[in-house]
């Protein structure tokens, strides 16, 4: 599935789970005007939330409540120690390789890990929400 077809589906699901309220009289409108002074220019409610103009509160509060955000440290981690092999020595001394070069270099170590997550996010595998990552596959998911 594409990016624009997942925030597609996210936007459907948000108003799927909200309910249309008008902030001046303080309701639900449900029908998608307000019953007692007329305006369609109404909120998104999410019942256990809060009201807000809007769906992207919605996707964030949807997303961060019922998919796991992806440890970004370890899929790095992971990748690491696949492409290179899960131990080196150096010297006397055996480690795993991922801890020795962030423990020799951990600056390089940063940059390598945020180039690596950016070109996940270039090749739409994952995808930021309010700060955090997340697999498209997992947000595909979601109904």
């Amino acid at each position: 599935m594409k990016l624009d077809e997942i925030n597609n589906k996210l936007t459907k699901l948000a108003f799927e789970r909200t309910i249309p309220f008008c902030y001046g009289c303080y309701i639900d409108c449900p029908e998608g005007r307000c019953k007692e002074c007329g305006t369609d220019d109404l909120m998104r409610h999410l019942p256990g939330v809060g009201v807000e103009y809007g769906t992207d509160w919605v996707i964030e509060s949807i997303v961060s409540v019922e998919v796991e955000p992806i440890d970004t440290e370890e899929i790095f981690e992971q990748m690491i120690d696949e492409s290179y092999g899960e131990e080196i020595q150096i010297g006397f001394i055996k480690s795993n390789v991922s801890c020795a070069i962030k423990a020799l270099d951990p600056i390089a170590w940063d940059i390598a890990k945020t180039e690596y997550i950016d070109g996940l996010i270039q090749d739409e595998q994952i995808v930021e929400i309010d700060g955090e990552n997340y697999w498209i596959h997992d947000l595909e998911g979601l109904s």
